[in-house]
């Protein structure tokens, strides 16, 4: 085989049997492609025999490019996939694997935006949009993504065929995991006015949200109008379509959300990544404390 057939197969097994999003099978894919080019592997049995040292031999070069801890650390997740993809590809799932410990990296909380930025972010997309259907568009998705905790991956694979929309929502997550959300009349209803609006045919099989060609909406289009619309209310750099779903987890916990209830709406496979917010939450607790108390003052 080819470095660009192993390449295919890699790509194709994480975009269609992982259903990993585009940008993790994008990221995935130049990991090891990289890791092809600097040891001269052309086969499966190639990557199924790679050593520690090897591995370790690659992540160095890497990290003298100036890679950091944190994506020196998702670099070897993905080599590690790809490696077992190998494995299984040539028989050999129960070898054992290289044992190789990432970098330790400080894990930083979420930056959550208040419940009146994330409502101004997703209504300020839709006045800054050159075109009405577009606004109504952007509008949208930013609501799925702050009033019913979706991955912009996510919302952004719904298709034609799940209108209308009821009051719940059966959402595919990371690795085929299925979620159902509710949905909040006001999303509902955006989602309604842009589907109302959109000058495109919408099937059952396409996808809901349409780019202004007609094809599929990208996630580097809602970023940049979330850019605009950010700049525009005067919000730091963190208020990201991501941070609304982060907003989203740490407002329903703030308002007595129980945690197991807060990991189904998620679509968190353990327990550990929901509790994370608690964290988040205490945080705010602490900076509305120092804001607010008039000792704090003085």
């Amino acid at each position: 085989m080819s470095k660009a057939d192993l390449l295919e197969a890699w790509h194709n097994h994480l975009a269609l049997g992982r259903r990993r999003s585009p940008h993790t099978v994008r990221a995935y894919g130049a990991a090891a492609e990289r890791l092809l080019s600097s040891t001269g592997f052309t086969s499966f049995d190639d990557v199924a025999d790679v050593t520690a040292m090897q591995l370790r031999t690659h992540l160095a070069s890497r990290r003298a490019d100036g890679l950091s801890n944190a994506s020196a650390a998702r670099e070897l997740s993905a080599l590690k996939g790809f490696v077992s993809f190998a494995r299984a590809q040539t028989g050999r799932e129960r070898a054992e694997a290289p044992r190789l410990r990432g970098p330790r990296i400080k894990k930083g909380l979420p930056r959550p935006v208040t419940p009146d930025d994330a409502v101004g972010l997703a209504d300020t997309v839709g006045e800054l949009a050159a075109t009405e259907w577009i606004g109504a568009r952007d509008r949208a998705v930013l609501l799925l993504l702050y009033g019913a905790g979706m991955r912009i991956a996510e919302a952004l694979s719904l298709k034609g065929g799940d209108l209308p929309l009821g009051e719940r929502l059966t959402v595919t997550g990371k690795g085929g995991k299925q979620r159902v959300v509710p949905l909040l009349p006001v999303i509902r209803d955006a989602v309604a006015t842009y589907v109302d609006k959109c000058p495109w045919r919408l099937t059952s099989d396409g996808p809901l949200f349409r780019g202004a060609k007609g094809g599929a909406l990208s996630q580097g289009m809602v970023q940049k109008a979330t850019v605009q619309a950010r700049k525009a209310l005067g919000l730091p750099d963190t208020a990201t379509p991501h941070a609304l779903r982060h907003s989203f987890a740490t407002h329903l916990l703030g308002a007595g959300a129980d945690l197991r209830s807060l990991q189904e709406l998620l679509g968190h496979a353990s327990l550990g990544s929901t509790q994370i917010y608690t964290k988040v939450d205490a945080a705010s607790l602490l900076e509305t404390y120092r804001n607010a108390h008039p000792r704090e003052q003085d």
